[in-house]
């Protein structure tokens, strides 16, 4: 038999098995939600290397076992995965290689920055460029944080729901894209998002319209919160994001309680988060709530690469 690797189209359910051996085994998702929907998702245009054991030469199912993944963004942003029990044998290596030679610059992905990860970003003299911390609250935190205090006068909340039955969906959507971009005009990842853009993201399977929740300063959007939740019950912080014209007015905590107390009603029984690690303001906002850190997800990047290459993926 013979170990090679081969660029694939939309791998989907033919290394599913394989990414949940990963997760059962490491404890944490070798890929985040971009990614696994880049496995069948065309639109997102993914370039897929997997390194396969047998003798066939093509990418299906017959081709031999998928041993590991790699998947390249267009942006540039890679992550890959190896199955537990052919590791050590030079793949994950052999997987970085074949991304290097199509993208010299691609940033790599490491989820939990597990010692395997570590080690071969060492093997290869590889430099973390970027850290994104998990933050979780659960229990009476979790509760205290989803208090949400009096709104100042002229403030209301509502949700995506009642608000496009008030304004009609394309004024809301108009009003959340612009808000959108204007809070993270900085964001590689979550900034100058479109209406395509938009719907996309509304097409996930776990989307509730009645979970982006709309704080309106009288006819005109301050901010939003958009929240997920995941099939085992866990709450997310997924996006928040004041409008340039609203923020320094103390409505970044009641917006993140607004989200928090409507992911309680939904039955979470914790909540997590995903932010920049060196977003020290933020960091510190959501430990007052009574965030810990959890988890640590990391880029790694040949040395001499800019932050700004590097973007930022979803769970």
């Amino acid at each position: 038999m013979t170990n090679r690797i081969t660029e694939v189209k939309l791998p989907g359910d033919t290394v599913r098995g394989m990414l949940e051996r990963v997760q059962a085994n490491d404890g944490v998702e070798a890929f985040s939600e971009q990614f696994l929907a880049g496995l069948d998702d065309a639109r997102l245009a993914h370039t897929h290397f997997a390194y396969r054991s047998g003798d066939g030469d093509g990418d299906g199912d017959g081709d031999g076992s998928v041993l590991g993944l790699a998947s390249l963004a267009p942006d540039g942003s890679a992550e890959l995965a190896v199955d537990p029990d052919h590791r050590g044998g030079g793949i994950g290596t052999a997987l970085v290689g074949a991304v290097l030679e199509r993208r010299d610059d691609a940033g790599l992905w490491a989820h939990g920055n597990l010692p395997a990860a570590r080690a071969l970003a060492a093997e290869l003299g590889f430099v973390v460029v970027r850290e994104l911390l998990v933050m979780s609250v659960d229990g009476d935190a979790l509760r205290g944080a989803a208090e949400v205090p009096e709104l100042p006068e002229g403030y209301t909340a509502t949700n995506y729901t009642e608000a496009t039955r008030r304004w009609g969906r394309a004024d809301v959507e108009r009003a959340w894209l612009k808000a959108n971009n204007d809070a993270f005009s900085w964001h590689p990842e979550q900034g100058g998002w479109d209406e395509a853009r938009l719907h996309a993201g509304m097409e996930a399977e776990w989307f509730d319209p009645d979970g982006v929740l709309l704080l309106y300063h009288g006819e005109e959007l301050a901010g939003f919160h958009w929240t997920k939740v995941h099939p085992d019950g866990t709450g997310e912080v997924y996006v928040v994001g004041l409008d340039s014209g609203y923020r320094r007015k103390g409505l970044g905590d009641p917006l993140v309680r607004i989200g928090l107390a409507h992911l309680v009603r939904r039955g979470a029984q914790q909540v997590k988060l995903y932010v920049e690690a060196d977003n020290e303001p933020a960091v510190a906002r959501y430990e007052a709530l009574g965030f810990h850190t959890a988890e640590s997800h990391v880029v790694y990047q040949k040395p001499g690469a800019t932050r700004e290459d590097v973007k930022t993926i979803k769970s």
